[in-house]
């Protein structure tokens, strides 16, 4: 990062045609971390994986903490997808996040320059959290506000997530990029990682075909090394375990090429998610600490 914060975002982002293949990791704040162990982890980031971003998963209610993660990956060098948690409680603590968010934005002088997208919940149409039309909404009013800042709106999302809805296509209209939940090891299909490619592409396709060529991110992407109350397959054949969340991340290496050929800047992957400290079995690291296992994922081809 420059010395002073610049005056202008002229030129400040690479095109979205580099932005393929891995960019970076979901990283949970729900511990409330501190602004040191968001800084050493998101240097790490950015120095052991060369990521460019961390999506933000889960929240953190204290008041200004998006300073903090905005102050942290400015000086890691890292940008940042932010994350609205509407939470599984059904309560409208969400218009209280939203809310802080956007001042944080607003009022920050280097949040612009470090957060590349704001994302409007984790699933918000599986979920069902609000009625397709008023999520669509809140991304154009949030579009709105944050025009003079240049940074795009959008929803983290399963491609069901909007076929389910009869109105998940007004709000695939509305939003600016998609962020889409890549998320094969649950599909009645599934059995191990190498063979899930066609599970990713058949997702992968609908939202070229539905996109209108907008650029695509995979942000909650991954498969288990372990099941959980939360995490259960729907498949029988479905194997999770350390060498099929290698496999899976090795799957989209060998698949560079194609992610780099899609229509609207090719597509970019998150590795969900940093650690098994956030969430069992999905980490690359492990709750000791150390590497799952070697990786290295590939950043262009």
């Amino acid at each position: 990062m420059p010395s002073t914060v610049p005056t202008t975002l002229d030129n400040w982002w690479c095109d979205y045609s580099s932005e393929y293949a891995f960019v970076g990791f979901s990283y949970e704040i729900t511990r409330c971390q501190s602004v040191a162990e968001l800084q050493n982890d998101f240097i790490n980031i950015r120095n052991a994986f060369n990521g460019r971003y961390v999506r933000i998963y889960g929240f953190c209610d204290q008041i200004g903490y998006y300073d903090n993660v905005v102050n942290a990956a400015w000086r890691a060098g890292v940008g940042v997808h932010a994350l609205i948690w509407f939470g599984f409680d059904g309560d409208s603590l969400w218009k209280d996040r939203r809310d802080a968010l956007l001042r944080s934005l607003l009022s920050n002088l280097k949040a612009k320059f470090v957060t590349r997208a704001v994302q409007f919940g984790s699933e918000p149409l599986f979920d069902a959290v609000l009625q397709e039309d008023e999520l669509a909404q809140q991304v154009r009013a949030a579009k709105a506000t944050l025009s003079s800042l240049k940074i795009p709106v959008t929803i983290s999302e399963l491609a069901y997530g909007y076929q389910e809805r009869d109105g998940g296509q007004e709000v695939l209209d509305a939003i600016d990029i998609i962020d889409a939940h890549m998320l094969p090891f649950f599909s009645a299909q599934a059995s191990t990682a190498s063979k899930s490619w066609p599970l990713v592409l058949g997702d992968l396709n609908w939202f070229v075909a539905h996109g209108n060529g907008k650029k695509i991110y995979l942000t909650e992407n991954g498969w288990p090394s372990q099941t959980s109350p939360g995490v259960q397959p729907n498949s029988l054949q479905a194997v999770a375990n350390v060498a099929n969340e290698q496999a899976y991340y090795a799957l989209l290496d060998q698949h560079c090429s194609d992610f780099k050929a899609v229509a609207g800047g090719g597509v970019g992957w998150f590795a969900h998610i940093y650690s098994d400290k956030m969430e069992p079995g999905y980490g690359i690291y492990g709750t000791n600490g150390a590497l799952k296992f070697p990786f290295r994922p590939r950043t262009s081809c």
